[in-house]
């Protein structure tokens, strides 16, 4: 199967233009025969703590949209949104799914706010991991600080061939996005898709081009269409087990014990 990776270069805090670029880009995925299409971290408005940018989840136009934009291309499509449920405190930094038939489904909250930029204090954190199917890939989920947290990544490989995070991961930081991607991969040995913006955002902060994918055995894939903001690249799910098969860190590990650690009084 194929699956498009999308750097874009998000205007700052602008729906309407972020969403005609999408548009664009899930048009030349199609016509490069993908069925998956990733976009970053808050796809439409780029990471911003202005909790007045998020959307009622239960009537959300981003999501209507995205929904719309599956449909018609004929795509499965991940991308992110800030998103408010009933009776929440704060809104949530959200990533997304929108399905071929334009169903579409807010399916995991980010469990790390960025506590350095103060994230907390605009958004809650999520409680629950999240494994959903897209483009015939069993998915984890993990939105950019979450990279920094192998725990939940850990707890969730057994029941992926891959994991897909979302990020706006500035350029300063850029090498520590790149090296914990491999990390996951090794570590889970299972894809992981990474997909991070470009450009530069309304506080200044620049974006590298660094979205990456890993096979099992941690080595980046290189890209088999694409270019500029859309790279598009070959998986075969069945490569996952494959390697874990051959090489069984992820049956070996011993959870139990962990626990066990983790709660010992110190």
């Amino acid at each position: 199967m194929r699956v498009a990776l999308v750097s874009l270069d998000q205007v700052w805090q602008d729906k309407t233009a972020n969403f005609a670029r999408c548009e664009i880009l899930a048009s030349e995925a199609k016509a490069l025969g993908c069925a998956l299409l990733v976009f970053p971290e808050m796809t439409l408005t780029g990471y911003a703590l202005d909790a007045s940018l998020a959307e009622p989840i239960e009537d959300a136009p981003s999501l209507r949209r995205f929904g719309e934009l599956a449909r018609q291309y004929d795509l499965e499509v991940v991308f992110g949104a800030a998103l408010r449920g009933e009776g929440d405190a704060r809104p949530r930094n959200t990533l997304c799914a929108a399905l071929r038939d334009g169903r579409v489904d807010a399916v995991y909250t980010k469990l790390h706010p960025f506590t350095f930029a103060g994230e907390e204090k605009s958004y809650q954190a999520g409680q629950e991991l999240a494994v959903f199917r897209a483009g015939g890939l069993r998915l984890g989920c993990g939105i950019c600080y979450d990279l920094r947290f192998p725990e939940p990544f850990s707890a969730m490989a057994p029941d992926c061939d891959a994991f897909v995070v979302i990020a706006n991961w500035p350029a300063r930081r850029v090498e520590h996005w790149r090296v914990l991607l491999r990390a996951r991969a090794i570590e889970n040995q299972c894809f992981v898709l990474g997909v991070n913006r470009i450009g530069q955002d309304g506080n200044g902060l620049h974006f590298e081009h660094s979205s990456l994918l890993v096979a099992p055995d941690g080595e980046p894939v290189q890209p088999i269409a694409g270019q500029g903001e859309l790279e598009v690249f070959e998986i075969d799910p069945a490569e996952t087990p494959r390697y874990r098969a051959a090489f069984p860190t992820v049956r070996d590990k011993r959870f139990m014990l962990y626990r066990r650690f983790l709660e010992a009084p110190q």
